[in-house]
């Protein structure tokens, strides 16, 4: 997409510095694209997660494709706008898939985004979870101690599995490196979201602590993060950004109406389909650190 040729178009950059309804109206305008574009995004994720990266993916306007035989890859991957992986349930049998598809969107020339679940729990994961990002993921979004688990290249003694036992700006230093090295975006997802590349880092402050008694909020969110590059890919921080605002947002809505972890879920599909704009240019917290 040619900038200056459409209303669709988004700005560059600085233009948040100066005017500070810029990110909102960029998150608002990203997910525009989305409803529009309906793009096709293929998932290869856990199986705890489907469901729900699915029906997220459905009421943001996009296409899922929970596609991820080696067999099928080759000339499926090619006709998606957006990939997306997730090291969730691993085994041995998917690990191959995981690379072909990384391997196929690469040579596409479409984005694709690793979640690297738990990374630090096991030396077969972390191998796993390094030698998918050598293959230059668009984005890594991953809690706090999945990145600096990442970073530091090695098993974490005190891992909790998929649950952070660091926080999101633990991680922020470790993040801006690792994006230098490996060429990806970096986004660690928290109370405070941080996006990097390496250089600048971006703020997300929307959210609720309650998500993190939904399984899957975190696969799900990187699924729509993955439909948002998919749609901006030259401007893959601010389209996650995007992404991780519009998602808290549905899901501050959502709580309140919520009795628990179980209507939240609910609630949130729902509140991420009629999202207006109103709403969310009123909602949306994004800020550079």
């Amino acid at each position: 997409m040619e900038e200056g040729k459409s209303s669709n178009t988004i700005e560059p950059q600085k233009e948040a510095q100066r005017n500070p309804l810029h990110w909102p109206k960029q998150a608002w305008t990203h997910f525009e694209l989305v409803r529009q574009k309906s793009p096709l995004i293929q998932c290869i994720t856990n199986f705890v997660s489907m469901d729900f990266m699915a029906n997220t993916l459905l009421s943001a306007g996009a296409s899922p494709a929970m596609i991820h035989s080696v067999e099928e890859i080759p000339e499926f991957t090619p006709k998606a706008l957006g990939v997306c992986i997730n090291a969730g349930t691993l085994t041995p049998d998917w690990l191959p898939g995981m690379k072909l598809a990384a391997q196929v969107a690469n040579q596409s020339k479409k984005p694709w985004v690793l979640d690297p679940v738990a990374a630090g729990g096991s030396n077969y994961r972390l191998k796993a979870c390094l030698e998918l990002l050598a293959l230059k993921p668009s984005v890594v979004r991953g809690n706090g101690s999945e990145i600096l688990a990442l970073f530091k290249g090695c098993v974490d003694s005190n891992s909790k599995g998929v649950d952070s036992v660091h926080g999101s700006s633990d991680a922020v230093e470790a993040a801006k490196s690792l994006a230098q090295q490996s060429g990806s975006v970096i986004a660690i997802s928290g109370a405070v979201d941080y996006i990097t590349d390496g250089d600048r880092v971006v703020c997300v402050h929307n959210g609720v602590p309650m998500l993190q008694k939904i399984t899957a909020s975190g696969c799900s969110v990187t699924a729509l993060i993955a439909a948002f590059v998919a749609v901006d890919p030259s401007h893959a921080v601010e389209a996650t950004a995007s992404a991780l605002a519009i998602f808290g947002v549905a899901s501050e809505i959502g709580m309140d109406m919520a009795r628990g972890p179980a209507s939240l879920r609910t609630l949130l599909i729902d509140s991420l389909y009629g999202l207006d704009e109103a709403t969310a240019l009123g909602r949306v917290r994004i800020n550079r650190l």
